[in-house]
């Protein structure tokens, strides 16, 4: 078709669309577009939720005994088994986000003067490689990523998703950009692409979690939400317990 035969065929549709046959035609096809979409869209959500429930569901059963063992261990470490701590999710919203306590009962009350010894280089993250506040067996399951198992329940609730940004404090949320906010666009995840630490999107990649810092963490965070699929999801979950046990360590 060369250059004045599409011009043609270009006039031809714009005086048919004047017609109102023509706008109806228009009108019907991007209302067919948009419900396909929208059900392309909610068939990938029923997906991923169906996934967060099985899993969640499967994951608390079998590690109950693990669970048992670890509260009496953390209680017997004086304070609470559990720790309950505001986190920010899905645009915006605040939930109760749930770990096995890693640190001292007034960690939280300490954190203010703690914060001029923040060694993350860049970002709004706070981060201390000998954090007085860590208790000695919250060293361990931290360094095992244990203390993360109680979120499971967040998943089966709808608070959280097994894959997704980690969710931040309000603290944080605070200090974001606007760009930096595109990380609430979605659930945010137990495990992610920086928390297996793939940078380059390789197959196969395990990284240094801990060499990314803050922007990259958005970045990673940002390429994940524009991306997703129930395969990533299903690689990456294949991926965390390698990172954890192999990936390296502050």
């Amino acid at each position: 078709m060369n250059e004045t035969q599409l011009r043609e065929r270009m006039t031809d549709r714009l005086i048919a669309a004047q017609t109102p046959w023509g706008r109806w035609n228009i009108h019907m096809y991007l209302k067919w577009k948009r419900g396909a979409w929208q059900a392309v869209i909610g068939s990938a959500f029923f997906l991923k939720r169906t996934l967060d429930i099985i899993l969640s569901l499967v994951a608390l059963a079998l590690l109950s005994p693990v669970f048992l063992v670890l509260a009496v261990l953390v209680k017997l470490d004086g304070g609470p088994a559990f720790f309950k701590q505001t986190r920010i999710g899905l645009m915006g919203k605040e939930f109760k986000m749930l770990k096995f306590r890693s640190m001292v009962v007034d960690a939280e009350a300490r954190l203010k003067d703690l914060l001029s010894r923040n060694e993350a280089k860049r970002g709004v993250t706070f981060q201390l490689k000998d954090d007085p506040r860590v208790t000695s067996l919250g060293r361990f399951i931290r360094r095992s990523s244990l203390d993360e198992l109680p979120q499971f329940w967040n998943v089966l609730k709808g608070d959280m998703s097994l894959v997704g940004p980690r969710p931040p404090v309000p603290r944080e949320v605070a200090l974001y950009s606007q760009s930096d906010r595109r990380r609430l666009l979605v659930k945010p995840g137990i495990t992610c692409l920086w928390q297996v630490g793939e940078r380059h999107g390789r197959t196969l990649e395990i990284g240094d979690r801990f060499s990314i810092d803050f922007p990259e963490q958005v970045d990673l965070d940002v390429r994940y939400i524009e991306s997703q699929s129930l395969w990533k999801d299903l690689l990456i979950l294949a991926k965390t317990v390698p990172a954890i046990l192999f990936g390296k360590r502050m």
